[in-house]
């Protein structure tokens, strides 16, 4: 069925912003079909997975009407009386009454019920945190007077009232259910009946999944007074704390929290009218709920005050519009995705956090709108249904909507996944800085009752928020919620601490002077001294303004924030004072690597030295050709080499690569053997015209090993006297062409064409690819401080795993620069933000059936990524089995192949087997993050397991360190190799600046490995100068029956004929031998 075209209609409001609902987007057919499958996947079958819910309901409400009435006791009288005959304990809010209380409780049976929430509407789902099932006891009201919305007297009673049905339950339905006290949604005012079903309790079929029952208290409908609960009336007018004339604060969360007591039967009414109206609108609520769970938000306060029931009431409220269905913002007969794509571009674009919202008719006051907090006012209802939010989960729900938003305007892009799958809850794949605040002493209660440890939350948020100014995108107060309590026990939390999270802005972070008003602007100014007190300075500069002015000393952006966050909290708050009260989380991500201060100007260094070099080449007078183009290739001229360049080496210079182009020339020999020579030619003429240029300049012309005379065999490294070293190949357009025209002919021998096909996709990712890629990532690296640092990381964390030799640095690069380029508004931070969230997507990259896309650009079109999956189907069916290709990856420059970062050498890199360890690998991680929280210890995620390799190769260091050093007058012949002193000044090599590196020793040995035992054993190796090589055994070569040319070392298998084992032993020894002193000790696992 085809899904209704939504209307565009402007939603009408004259007190505030003129916000519009598009369908942008909303066709997505793909995202529909997705999402239709995660709802049937989700929907519960009430019958088989909530067996007993109705019956247990019934029990309950019969419990409840046989309870006894009584009259008014003095409410301390009460509670102590209930409290010494059934050991209940009246589960009073705070302030508790005093003790000379003259307020008078009793109790009448209750006649209204009525189940509420996402039981009666069917909108729960299978993975929700927790299947409760709502009723509501409206409190009669002959228990109630007219101002008992005054001084906490309502739910005084209330609390009361909800003891003696907890005593009742418990009494009738021992053995049944356990009981327990809970705060509703975490709301300190509103203590709730938590009934769970005993685990023995016979049924003749057991539930599926595990439910509660929730028993909760409520007034009257249209009980409360509306009119008098402005959100600027003080409705606690004295305290045990006050003088009775002591003038009382505003109390805007006590007010709503009395106004939404009488409001139950009236939302259920609303929702139910949606539900007949609105056929997709119950699916709508399900996929707002899976949505809202993923990112961690939910109706309790602890999680943002904003959850299902939040979502299904503004649903509603749009729905109905602003004077009867001709004015709805959202129309009736739009489907379950295209509602919810509508709500989430509501979200993405309404501030309520700054600016109240109304919904529904009528104009209300202005008394009635202005509230510290979040508003989404409800005209009909005269309730913000957004009082439990504060103003930092107002603004994290708006940064996850317009995440998303983006995300579902995008076609051409994975929708379903992050939306719904990805779980974007943990605070370090979240924040770029987390803080752990121990609360001051004495945070109770605030004026407006919302609970301990509130106010001082606020207070933190205020401080925070002035102090980082545009430093900082998002910043958001963790605090923790409340636990369950037995009925005989008061309600304690023991929680005294907050954390707080901060989402910068990489534009600003690293700023040290921050510039105040002008010594003229007295009021601003005065103003500015008051918050940052000693800090700010009134400087003169260079313009000759004259501005107050805050100068920090830290260097590195998190450091300097972290400064920034100290200071502000210890002089507004005296927080921080003591060691242990505030601490900074996600620290040790940095030096693993280990990253440093240096580190940016190291690869600052690197380019201009790599610019001068180029001016050297373009300044060559005497060449045959034109220079065209010097390009680099390396990591270390796109700040992402693990280790910064010109670091600390005992081996000779480590040269960067660059590909030299010259103009089109006709000059060059139609031969690929001969256009080889001709490029040592040209290596050997520019190392000469160099050396005469520029002693400082040494120069060496290499061959590298091919296998055949077409390859491109010869570099020349180019060393600099001031450490600089550089590694120069050139690219020749008739190359190309003959390498394309050999691929092409069919002619030609089926072997010659494979063999040009693999040239020239090696010459294309070489002479054409990195270097743009190199361009991409540079560009991307300046744009964005973050990157470099969480591109290294990430290649850390391959290497610590010993994946690296596996993986194509550039594969590596792409995956997180995926992460930095999908949504550049929000973009990481920080490098440990950065990695996590790198992290987080190989967990959940399904690489068999998506291909990773990097559109740097932002403007590639549908037909690209089109074409990158068609091309990911093709190789699927011609390669099931991935022998040849595992993961296609495309860029902006290169989604015609796809198979530019993930192939060398016509080999897939990586293979499946290592593609399937690295998503596992990936899982684990992402899983020990969001266990352990901010509590992480980041080596944790760098530990690698041993336990899974057959065998464990052990190098010897001090012959790796041996084997790096190489000097002119070593013998390379390999038959008189000159014996060489032990002693310095003896030894001819003494003085000697050794030769450039062609490859690291291991990497030699490993790769002799890879040539010799391919198929049989398959190795894992990291970084270069890691000292252990893992191996795995091939399964399926360990026992075949003999034939001639078997692939590997066989040997008879005792008492089976015919039959032939893989002859480990032998193998392992051939590998010590071809090792040499480089290896120290094989390892096996033990059988």
């Amino acid at each position: 069925m085809e899904e209704i075209p939504a209307k565009r209609r402007k939603l009408d409001h004259s007190s505030q912003n003129s916000g519009v609902i598009t369908s942008t987007g909303l066709s997505g057919s793909a995202f529909a079909m997705q999402a239709g499958e995660l709802l049937k996947e989700e929907k519960v079958a009430y019958e088989n997975d909530l067996v007993g819910v109705d019956d247990l309901l019934h029990k309950v409400k019969a419990s409840i009407e046989g309870t006894k009435s009584h009259e008014f006791l003095p409410v301390l009288e009460a509670a102590a009386k209930l409290n010494k005959l059934h050991h209940v304990k009246v589960p009073f809010p705070n302030p508790k009454p005093p003790s000379d209380s003259n307020y008078k409780v009793s109790f009448e049976r209750p006649t209204v019920f009525n189940v509420v929430g996402s039981y009666v509407s069917r909108t729960m789902t299978r993975s929700q945190r927790d299947h409760a099932v709502d009723m509501i006891v409206a409190m009669p009201e002959a228990m109630l007077q007219a101002k008992d919305y005054l001084d906490m007297r309502y739910f005084y009673k209330r609390a009361y009232f909800l003891a003696v049905i907890a005593n009742a339950v418990q009494v009738d339905l021992k053995g049944i259910v356990n009981t327990s006290f809970e705060y509703l949604c975490g709301n300190p005012l509103l203590p709730i009946l938590s009934l769970q079903p005993e685990p023995t309790h016979g049924e003749s079929q057991r539930s599926q999944l595990d439910y509660r029952i929730r028993i909760i208290p409520c007034a009257p409908d249209g009980f409360m007074p509306t009119s008098k609960l402005l959100p600027g009336a003080a409705m606690i007018r004295k305290s045990a704390h006050e003088d009775k004339d002591h003038s009382s604060q505003p109390t805007p969360f006590y007010n709503s929290t009395l106004k939404a007591e009488a409001c139950f039967p009236s939302y259920l009414r609303l929702l139910r009218q949606a539900e007949k109206n609105c056929p997709g609108f119950k699916d709508a609520c399900m996929l707002g709920r899976i949505w809202l769970q993923q990112r961690g938000l939910g109706g309790a306060m602890s999680q943002g005050g904003f959850g299902s029931f939040e979502w299904a009431v503004l649903l509603a409220l749009l729905l109905q519009g602003r004077s009867g269905k001709k004015n709805a913002s959202l129309s009736t007969s739009l489907t379950s995705t295209q509602l919810f794509k509508a709500l989430v571009q509501f979200l993405s674009v309404t501030s309520f956090a700054e600016k109240p919202y109304v919904l529904g008719p009528g104009n209300p006051s202005q008394e009635e709108l202005v509230e510290p907090g979040p508003v989404l006012y409800d005209s009909a209802r005269h309730l913000n249904i957004a009082f439990k939010m504060s103003s930092w989960s107002a603004t994290i729900l708006q940064h996850h909507a317009k995440q998303t938003n983006s995300l579902l305007s995008n076609s051409a892009v994975e929708q379903f996944t992050p939306t719904f799958i990805t779980k974007a809850d943990a605070p370090l794949q979240l924040f770029d800085l987390v803080a752990r605040l121990r609360c001051e002493d004495g945070s109770e209660e605030d004026a407006s009752r919302q609970g301990r440890n509130w106010g001082f939350a606020n207070k933190v948020y205020s401080v925070l928020e002035r102090a980082f100014g545009d430093r900082a995108r998002l910043v958001y107060v963790f605090v923790p919620g409340l636990d369950k309590w037995p009925l005989s026990k008061s309600a304690v939390n023991k929680t005294s601490t907050i954390d707080v999270g901060i989402l910068f802005n990489p534009a600003n972070m690293s700023r040290q002077v921050d510039h105040g008003p002008s010594s003229e602007e007295k009021e601003e100014a005065k103003e500015f001294r008051r918050f940052w007190g000693d800090k700010a300075e009134l400087r003169r500069f260079a313009d000759g303004s004259i501005l107050e002015t805050l100068i920090w000393k830290s260097t590195t952006p998190t450091e300097l924030c972290e400064e920034i966050t100290r200071y502000s909290l210890r002089l507004h708050l005296n927080a921080g004072l003591l060691e242990g009260d505030l601490t900074f989380y996600g620290h040790g991500f940095a030096s693993l690597v280990p990253i440093k201060d240096t580190d940016a100007a190291a690869f600052n260094a690197a380019r201009k030295a790599f610019s001068s070099f180029e001016r050297h080449i373009r300044d060559l007078e005497d060449l045959p050709l034109h220079v065209r183009q010097l390009a680099p290739t390396c990591p270390e001229l796109r700040h992402t080499s693990i280790k910064a360049p010109f670091g600390p080496s005992k081996s000779g210079p480590r040269p960067m690569e660059t590909v030299l182009s010259f103009e089109v020339s006709g000059k060059w020999p139609e031969n690929l053997a001969a256009v080889q020579r001709t490029k040592v030619a040209f290596l050997l003429k520019i190392a000469s015209l160099l050396e005469q240029a520029k002693p400082e300049i040494r120069t060496y012309v290499g061959l590298g090993g091919v296998e055949s005379d077409v390859q491109n065999l010869a570099f020349l490294d180019v060393v600099y006297d001031s450490g600089a070293s550089f590694r120069l190949r050139i690219q020749s357009d008739l190359e190309e062409a003959l390498l394309e025209r050999r691929t092409k002919d069919k002619t030609t021998d089926e072997r010659v064409r494979a063999q040009s096909a693999t040239l020239l996709a090696a010459l294309r990712r070489s002479c054409t690819q990195l270097p743009l890629l190199t361009q991409t990532v540079s560009t991307f690296a300046t744009r964005f401080p973050a990157l470099s640092p969480s591109i290294r990381l990430l290649k850390h964390w391959f290497n610590a795993h010993m994946l690296g030799c596996h993986f194509n640095e550039e594969l590596i690069e792409l995956v997180v620069l995926g992460v930095f380029s999908k949504n550049p508004a929000s973009a990481p931070s920080s490098a440990s933000t950065g990695f996590l969230q790198a992290l987080l997507f190989l967990a959940h990259w399904d690489w068999r059936t998506e291909p990773l896309v990097v559109d740097t650009s932002g403007e590639m079109s549908p037909a690209a990524h089109a074409t990158v999956s068609t091309r990911l189907e093709a190789w699927r069916q011609i390669d099931p089995n991935m022998n040849r290709v595992a993961l296609i990856a495309a860029t902006t420059h290169d989604y015609e192949s796809g198979t530019t970062y993930t192939t060398l050498g016509g080999q897939a890199r990586p293979s499946r087997v290592v593609a399937t360890r690295m998503t596992a690998l990936a899982r684990s991680a992402s899983r020990l993050v969001k266990e352990r929280g901010i509590e992480l210890e980041p080596k944790t995620l760098f530990t690698p397991s041993l336990k899974d390799y057959d065998v464990l190769i052990h190098l010897n260091s001090k012959a790796a360190k041996n084997a790096l050093r190489t000097y002119e007058t070593d013998d390379y012949d390999g038959v008189d190799v000159a014996r060489h002193s032990k002693f310095k000044n003896l030894d001819e090599r003494t003085g000697q600046d050794p030769l450039p590196l062609a490859q690291h020793p291991v990497v030699t040995f490993l790769d002799q490995l890879h040539a010799s035992y391919n198929g049989t054993l398959l190795l894992f190796h990291g970084a270069e100068d890691d000292l252990v090589i893992g191996g795995i055994w091939n399964p399926g070569m360990e026992k075949r029956s003999f034939k001639p040319n078997l692939p590997s070392c066989y040997r008879p298998v005792v008492g089976e004929e015919g039959a032939v084992e893989l002859n480990k032993d032998a193998l392992l020894a051939e590998i010590a031998r071809i090792g040499g002193s480089m290896v120290d000790r094989i390892e096996i696992k033990a059988v």
